[in-house]
Parts: structure tokens; C-alpha cells; sequence
């Protein structure tokens, strides 16, 4: 461990410091990896996927990333980028119809919602970097929200719909904003999912096994569950009564049921070697044991911040639920990226990157000091903890070359 630049003594408090949060019943168990120059420092698993049952966190438990899955959209469509088969300033509606006569809201209600006509179209840049002006339901603080909620569209999606359904439907709902001019995390990377469907002609999982997971060998990543992943899939949690870790089987079970909507926002299963080796891939400038799958310059733009005027999310964002704090933080295709580490009040390299899920999963990667950590465990939603900060100051104060 030594060579990697790391003191063995300090990366051993990242597990003092976050078993108290399931020794407390916080957190029912959780895993981490960091790794350095593409190997692996620090690795451990602690608690329970499952509670009721006792069965432990072991290295091939499958998690839920939800918004983790954006990360590997983003790099499909970027795929397709590279065959020339689109260019960011497209219009969404050159490839998706409906996307033609986009409205923005101007006010009145739910129920009698005023808008006009949008400015500017939708482009498939601004579905990469969240400026598209749609939304999530489960923001719960416009009108706009209530509206996709009132379509079905929360935390789901209505039972038995299909990615193109979902997409066809959001068409018709009005936006928070031109397209280009403010930040709102939204379900802009499920209509990206959409676009490769439609590009490459094949399904959202066709394309991801057979151009993504397949050849990085990620054989433990998919949106259904097959072979033993049930058996090996953690339970899901909410803070209960005192915070204490509370079972969620309503919405962990959508996972073992019946999947109609490929979701390219949130619906992947993963463990963490093999999102290791999505982090490494990137981290290698798109190339991974012989399989390229992005150009070194595609990572390279995908990465860097494509808000106007260098602007962070506190600036230019819309100020709700986002899988990062808003603070010294830009956003590029697909990922955020750490504009200031000063500003964001945390240990970290300017250029760093990453994401992370609804159910308290993150990751992220630093090119400057060739360092990917990555954290799992199962607990909606993801702000109940200061888990990504603690990780973040917990690993770089570990780093003494």
C-alpha cells in the first residue's frame, strides 16, 4: 500500500469511522474500494445487505446504484457522438418528435397551468448536462413537479409503461425554463436512454450489454435481475423511528419484479468490482484491458465543466435535490465535476468527477492523482447522511505522498 501514496494507518479510519453508522443502526451495512493508479488501497465490507435475514455485506452483494446508471447513458450516447451519428447542438425532436413544441411554465396552478411557447429548442447537450428545463416529480417544490407527479411520475414510473412511453409523455408536459438557461437535475439522461434506442436501433440493454458491459466485464451489472444477482441483491432501507435503518421492500422489491421501463436515469443493479471497472475505464481515458470504449478527448470533454461562463450549480442551478452539494461544483456530460474545492468546503482535486445514487451509493474519480473510490450501501434517499463529504475528507487526508 505503501507505493500507492496512502498511510495504511489513516485509510483504516474510513472503517472505525463508518461502522459506527451501522453499529447505531444507521446504515444496515455498507462497502467501500478506493483505488490508485488502477490498484486497489483500501476494500471493506462491514454489516448487513440484509437485516431480518443476517446476511452479510460480502464482496459480490448487488446494490441498486439508481443514478449511478446515468454515468453509463451518458457514455452510451457519447458512443454514438463518436460515430458521427448526432452533434450536440442537435434538437432532441430531430430524432424524437415530440420534443418538437416544447411550452415553458409561466404560472398558474396544476390544474390551470399558464405557459408559452420555449425560446430555444431542446438540444441533446442540454439532456447531458441537466439544462433541458424538465424535472423530477420527487423535487415537490413548483408546480412543474406536481404536474409529473400528477402524470405518475414520483419516485416510478406507472406500472407496465416503457422507456419510449415515459418519453413520450414527459414531451407533453411543460418545461420549468428555456432549454440552456438554468440547472435541474431531471429525467433528461432517461430520454438520452431513449435516444440510443432509437440511434442504434436497439433496446437500452442490448446496447449496454453488447457495447458497455459485456466488454469491460461487468458481469454483474444489468437491469434485471438474472442468474444468483436475486440471492446476492442487499434490502432496502429508509431511516426510521430514531434513524434507525427500517426495511423497505414497497420500493426495494421493484427491483425483483417485472422491469418494462429501461431506465438510463436509475435502473441498474451493479457491485462494486464491476463498477470498478466502469471507474477505471475512465479513469484509463476510455480504455480498459484492450476494450476502448470512449476516445481519450470524449472523457476528457465529458469531464469538464460545460456550464456557461465556468459557473458552478449554486450559480447557475435551480437550488433542490441534486446527488452532489451545489457548492464549488460544475457539471459536464454526464458527470459532476469539482470546480473548487475551496468553495465546496472539502478535501479534493479540481477536476475530479463522479456521481451517485438515490440510495446513498457514490463515486467518484480524481484524473490529477489517478485515485477512484466508491461507496455502496442501500439507504434512501441519499441526503439522510453526510456519507460522500465524510468519504471524501476520510480518503484525501489518507493521501501523504
Amino acid at each position: 500500500m505503501s507505493n500507492l501514496g496512502f498511510d495504511p494507518a489513516r485509510l483504516a479510519r474510513i472503517g472505525r469511522h463508518f461502522a459506527a453508522y451501522v453499529d447505531d443502526g444507521r446504515l444496515p451495512g455498507w462497502q467501500v474500494q478506493v483505488s490508485r493508479r488502477g490498484e486497489i488501497a483500501y476494500r471493506e465490507n462491514y454489516g448487513l445487505r440484509d437485516i431480518e435475514n443476517k446476511l452479510p455485506i460480502e464482496d459480490d452483494t448487488v446494490f441498486r446504484i439508481y443514478s449511478m446508471t446515468k454515468c453509463v447513458t451518458s457514455v452510451a450516447i457519447m458512443m454514438l457522438y463518436e460515430e458521427g451519428r448526432f452533434e450536440l447542438n442537435d434538437p432532441v425532436a430531430k430524432f424524437l418528435p415530440a420534443f418538437a413544441q416544447m411550452r415553458v411554465l409561466t404560472g398558474g396552478t396544476a390544474a390551470k397551468p399558464v405557459t408559452r411557447p420555449a425560446t430555444e429548442p431542446m438540444r441533446i447537450v442540454h439532456l447531458l448536462n441537466h439544462t433541458s428545463g424538465m424535472t423530477y416529480g420527487f423535487h415537490h417544490v413548483h408546480i412543474q413537479d406536481e404536474l409529473y407527479r400528477n402524470a405518475g411520475y414520483e419516485w416510478g414510473v406507472p406500472k407496465g409503461h416503457t422507456l419510449e412511453q415515459c418519453v413520450d409523455d414527459w414531451a407533453k408536459l411543460p418545461l420549468r425554463f428555456d432549454p440552456g438557461t438554468r440547472w435541474n437535475y431531471s429525467v433528461a439522461t432517461d430520454v438520452l436512454g431513449r435516444l440510443v434506442e432509437v440511434m442504434s436501433g436497439q433496446s437500452l440493454e442490448q446496447f449496454f450489454h453488447e457495447r458497455i458491459l459485456g466488454p469491460l466485464g461487468m458481469k454483474d451489472t444489468a437491469f434485471r435481475l438474472q442468474g444468483d444477482l436475486g440471492q446476492r441483491l442487499g434490502a432496502l432501507y429508509v431511516p426510521g423511528e430514531k434513524g434507525k435503518a427500517t426495511r423497505f421492500d414497497e420500493f426495494g422489491d421493484l427491483a425483483r419484479g417485472e422491469i418494462s421501463f429501461l431506465s438510463g436515469g436509475g435502473g441498474l443493479l451493479s457491485t462494486t468490482a464491476d463498477y470498478h471497472r466502469f471507474t477505471q475505464m475512465l479513469l484509463r481515458g476510455g480504455e480498459l484491458d484492450g476494450q476502448r470504449i470512449l476516445g481519450s478527448r470524449t472523457v476528457r470533454y465529458m469531464t469538464t465543466n460545460s456550464l456557461p461562463g465556468g459557473q458552478d450549480l449554486k450559480q447557475f442551478g435551480i437550488p433542490l435535490f441534486a446527488e452532489v452539494a451545489f457548492d464549488g461544483q460544475g457539471f459536464g456530460l454526464g458527470f459532476s465535476v469539482l470546480q473548487d474545492p475551496i468553495a465546496a468546503g472539502t478535501l479534493g482535486t479540481r477536476g475530479e468527477y463522479g456521481w451517485g445514487g438515490a440510495a446513498s451509493t457514490a463515486f467518484w474519480i480524481d484524473p490529477a492523482e489517478e485515485i477512484t473510490a466508491i461507496f455502496m450501501t442501500q439507504l434512501l434517499p441519499s441526503s439522510t447522511y453526510p456519507i460522500r463529504t465524510q468519504l471524501r475528507q476520510l480518503v484525501y487526508s489518507a493521501l501523504v505522498d
